[in-house]
Formats: C-alpha cells, sequence, structure tokens
C-alpha cells in the first residue's frame, strides 16, 4: 500500500544551530494537517504532531528521541509563511525559485511524482544536493519517495524556540537526522508528493 501526502516541505537553519523541518500537507491519508521535526543544537531530535494518529504515523516513518502531540496551525498569503507550534513560532519569506525550481516546474507531474522516476533522480539528488536523497527508508520498515514539483528559496526568518529568538535564517548545517536524509542545505520551500510504501 502507497500513502500519498501533498502539500509543502520547509527546512531552515537559524544563527543559534536549531534546525526546523516543517510539513504543511492539505491533502494527505490523515486529512490536512501540519507537522515540525525539530533539531536542536545539542542533536535532540523532536516531533511536533497535532494528533495522536500524525504523531504515530511520522514516529512510525522517522526517528525522533521525543515526540509531543499538540496545536499545530500553519497559514500561508503566499509569500509569506507562519507555522505555530509550541515551543516553536516559525514565520518565513520565500522569494524568486532558483534554476533547480524552475527545472522540477518542467517535469510533469505525473512523471515527477512516479516512484521510478525519483528513484532515477536520486541518483543525481545525491551528487548537486549533498544530503539530499529522494528516496530510502529510515523507520518501521516504509519506503520514501520525494517527488518534488517546485522549489523556492526562503529569504527571511523569524524563528522563536521556548520563548527565545533563535536568530536569522541559516544554513541547515550539519544536515537533520530524522530519516535517511536531509533538507537542501540552502533554507528552501519544496512543493512535493511524498509516498509512503508499507513494507
Amino acid at each position: 500500500m502507497i500513502d500519498r501526502f501533498d502539500g509543502w516541505i520547509a527546512g531552515l537553519g537559524t544563527g543559534h544551530g536549531l534546525r526546523v523541518v516543517a510539513g504543511i500537507w492539505p491533502r494527505s491519508p490523515l486529512g490536512p494537517f501540519t507537522d515540525v521535526m525539530v533539531e536542536r543544537p545539542d542533536g535532540h531530535r523532536l516531533l511536533l504532531a497535532p494528533s495522536g494518529a500524525v504523531a504515530e504515523f511520522v514516529a512510525g516513518t522517522y526517528l525522533f528521541d521525543e515526540v509531543r502531540v499538540g496545536p499545530v496551525r500553519s497559514r500561508t498569503d503566499g509569500t509569506r509563511w507562519e507555522v505555530d507550534a509550541a515551543p516553536l513560532a516559525l514565520a518565513f519569506t520565500v522569494g524568486r525559485r532558483p534554476v533547480l525550481g524552475a527545472l522540477l516546474r518542467a517535469v510533469p507531474r505525473p512523471v515527477a511524482t512516479d516512484p521510478r522516476w525519483i528513484s532515477l533522480i536520486d541518483l543525481v539528488a545525491r551528487r548537486v544536493l549533498p544530503g539530499v536523497r529522494t528516496r530510502g527508508s529510515a523507520a518501521g520498515g516504509r519506503e520514501e519517495f520525494y517527488g518534488a514539483l517546485d522549489l523556492h528559496r526562503v529569504t527571511s526568518a523569524s524563528v522563536v524556540w521556548e520563548g527565545a529568538d533563535q536568530g536569522g535564517v541559516a544554513p541547515v548545517d550539519p544536515p537533520v537526522r530524522f530519516g535517511f536524509g536531509s533538507t537542501p542545505r540552502v533554507p528552501s520551500l519544496t512543493r512535493v508528493v511524498t509516498l509512503v510504501r508499507s513494507g
């Protein structure tokens, strides 16, 4: 069985070393939801999930040291995005798409979301974007495929964690360790269809 999640993934680092990956999913087998994966500078990995069902599925697919369930909300006007997930308050702005974003948009959607194409692109992604993978597995025997449809750079961000400002936007460095790959090192918002195949 393949579960299909259709939405966006934002990945960014901060000046104080906190790294954040937010998934915003208007369409999924679990209904619309937003979840956030956070890796602190000390390496502690947390999942912030809006429900027990989301927490169970995501924690069964990725690796965390801690899971917290509570309200997670997101909103956007298309350029500015906000995610509220106590103890995280995130706001970021995206700019124009780089060349890679234009290339991704040029691929027809049925091709871009085909596991065979995604497996082929994985060979390219490993070389062009260090740390990034489009196919693999992390936990629970589930295989994942990331079909990227578009990409925009994150140009600015405000990140507050446990009431403390985390400094300006910074590269995702070192790479996050939730799954088999990281988000791009350059802070980005990726339009993506994620396919999760149960083992």
